[in-house]
C-alpha cells in the first residue's frame, strides 16, 4: 500500500490550499483515513480523519471550520481543503490510512498516530504573514 500526498505550497495567510492523497496498492473504500502535520522541532498532530464506517469526519479543535476532508472512491483519493490558513498552520502535512475498524465508542483513537499502518511522504504547507 503506498499513499502520495501533493499539494503543498507557500501560500500568504487568509488564502486556502487543496491537499490531495492517492492511494494504491488498496482500495480507499471501508477504510479510515487521516491527516496528521508536523511542524519543525514539534510531534506529529492530528488535523482530522474521515471515518468510513460511520460516514462521518472528525476535527481537531484548531480546524474550527477552516478545513475539510473529503474522498473520491471512484479516483482511490483523499482530499484536505484548507482554508483561511494561518501562519501556524505551515507544516509538513501527511495522510494515513489505518487498518482498524474500531466501534464508535472508541473513535477517538483515530486522533492518534499509532491507529494508523500506511503514512504518505508528506507535503510541505508555508504560510506567509
Amino acid at each position: 500500500v503506498q499513499l502520495q500526498a501533493s499539494g503543498g505550497g507557500l501560500v500568504q495567510a487568509g488564502g486556502s490550499l487543496r491537499l490531495s492523497c492517492a492511494v494504491s496498492g488498496r482500495t480507499l473504500n471501508r477504510y479510515n483515513m487521516g491527516w496528521f502535520r508536523q511542524a519543525p522541532g514539534a510531534e506529529r498532530e492530528f488535523v482530522g480523519f474521515d471515518s468510513w464506517r460511520y460516514k462521518k469526519t472528525y476535527y481537531a479543535d484548531f480546524v474550527k471550520g477552516r478545513f475539510t476532508i473529503s474522498r473520491d472512491n471512484a479516483k482511490n483519493a483523499m482530499y484536505l481543503q484548507m482554508n483561511g490558513l494561518k501562519p501556524e498552520d505551515t507544516a509538513v502535512y501527511y495522510c494515513a490510512q489505518s487498518s482498524s475498524q474500531l466501534v464508535l465508542s472508541a473513535i477517538d483513537r483515530y486522533r492518534q498516530p499509532e491507529e494508523y499502518d500506511y503514512w504518505g511522504q508528506g507535503t510541505q504547507v508555508t504560510v506567509s504573514s
